[in-house]
């Protein structure tokens, strides 16, 4: 069997994922990045097997199988489109929309198309949450009738040490980048995916409220979004309730992710190293089972080594693996373009709820063509746009919020070096 050929397109994040797809018995064969020193990058990791772009146009007609996307946050729709439009296969992360248009626009190119999308959503397949997924299949918790989320990833903004700065330059190219615009609800796969993935549930109602705490002053960061959260709250397909947040910022950084059940409860432990607690009702203890049970998962199969040393948690090696065997078998993945789109609209329609302090918004199925209808030129972006587009819509709780000058001046002197 020959190898599947991929393209990536953003060598920041892209790159992260070249060994996994190797390691897949894939080729990257071609990279896309307006940056020279990443195409550089590139070509020094993979040699005379790659050729480098500048162009996108001329990428995607390099003779792919499947493309990872990997560019900005808020500018992947059109370039998945323009994939799928040619029937290439594609893989995106972690968001496949920021406008509720472009949802609408690529559940119909995906529709019309003989390739498929993936979206490349790593933190399902962190190992306490496929343990967490074996159990609830097991069916000895029964049905989910409540289950939380959460993305906590916390830094430190005054960060002055060289390492510190590297990393800004490398997440940040200006004050208008789209970091420093990014409500607290759009960055909700991470918190939002695993427990959908696991319980099968599909939020149908969405209400966000905003938790406001300003970064300081004098740090060296320059957003405008004032919030350290959003506590996310959805009713779902199945009568179920999810909480959870976007992307938080409180300290002791950690993901957990916890299901209540009719028979009993299973999380990961914060602090714990991955650790599991499945806990069952007192008169509903399954034979072989202790009313508590407190343990670590390990992984299993033949890909072991390899996952563990991949990156978030093994995740990037999963996604690249599950992309792979979507094209190999020419089967769309579970992660597909509606339930991207979902969770987009969970993202896009969380913010304006807490816009409104907890007003609810009903999350459109874009199977139907009356719920494309509806947002079919709703085009309301928070963002800066690489082709000079602005925002046209508040990416904060309170519009007349901006980062103080100091802030905005440290920042740029931390990006100039």
């Amino acid at each position: 069997m020959s190898k599947i050929r991929i393209g990536v397109f953003g060598y920041c994040r892209g790159a992260s994922y070249v060994d996994s797809f190797l390691q897949n018995n894939a080729e990257i064969v071609a990279v896309c990045d307006k940056r020279k020193d990443r195409l550089d990058s590139a070509k020094k990791k993979l040699g005379d097997m790659v050729t480098c772009y500048e162009d996108f146009e001329s990428f995607i007609e390099h003779g792919l199988d499947g493309v990872f996307i990997a560019n900005y946050f808020h500018e992947h729709t059109e370039y998945i489109i323009k994939c799928l439009e040619k029937n290439i296969h594609v893989c995106t992360e972690c968001i496949s929309n920021a406008t509720m248009a472009e949802g609408v626009k690529l559940v119909e190119a995906a529709e019309k198309s003989k390739a498929f999308f993936m979206l490349a959503e790593n933190y399902p397949y962190m190992l306490f949450n496929q343990e967490m997924k074996k159990i609830y299949d097991g069916g000895t918790l029964g049905k989910c009738l409540y289950a939380e989320g959460e993305y906590n990833h916390a830094g430190n903004p005054y960060g002055s040490t060289p390492d510190a700065w590297n990393n800004v330059r490398l997440l940040y190219d200006s004050d208008k980048h789209w970091r420093c615009y990014l409500p607290k609800t759009y960055y909700v796969t991470h918190s939002l995916a695993p427990i959908m993935y696991v319980t099968g549930a599909k939020p149908i109602r969405v209400t966000a409220m905003p938790i406001w705490a300003p970064l300081p002053t004098d740090c060296g960061r320059a957003s405008h979004v004032g919030e350290m959260a959003s506590i996310i709250t959805t009713l779902n397909d199945d009568e179920s309730v999810f909480k959870f947040v976007g992307h938080s910022t409180f300290g002791a950084s950690d993901n957990s992710y916890r299901l209540c059940c009719e028979k009993g409860q299973v999380e990961n432990v914060r602090g714990s190293g991955g650790k599991v607690m499945l806990r069952y009702n007192d008169w509903q203890i399954p034979e072989g089972k202790e009313a508590v049970n407190y343990y670590k998962p390990e992984w299993e199969g033949e890909d072991t080594e390899l996952i563990k040393r991949a990156g978030h948690g093994g995740g990037d090696f999963c996604v690249a693996r599950e992309f792979l065997n979507s094209i190999r078998k020419n089967k769309p993945h579970p992660f597909d373009v509606y339930f991207a789109t979902r969770m987009s609209s969970v993202a896009i329609l969380g913010h304006r709820s807490q816009m409104e302090l907890g007003v609810p918004y009903d999350i459109p199925d874009f199977r139907k063509k009356e719920d494309r209808d509806q947002y079919r030129d709703d085009y309301a972006s928070p963002f800066y746009y690489s082709d000079g587009r602005e925002p046209t819509y508040p990416c904060t709780t309170r519009p007349d919020y901006k980062p103080s000058q100091q802030q905005i001046d440290n920042f740029n002197k931390i990006l100039k070096g």
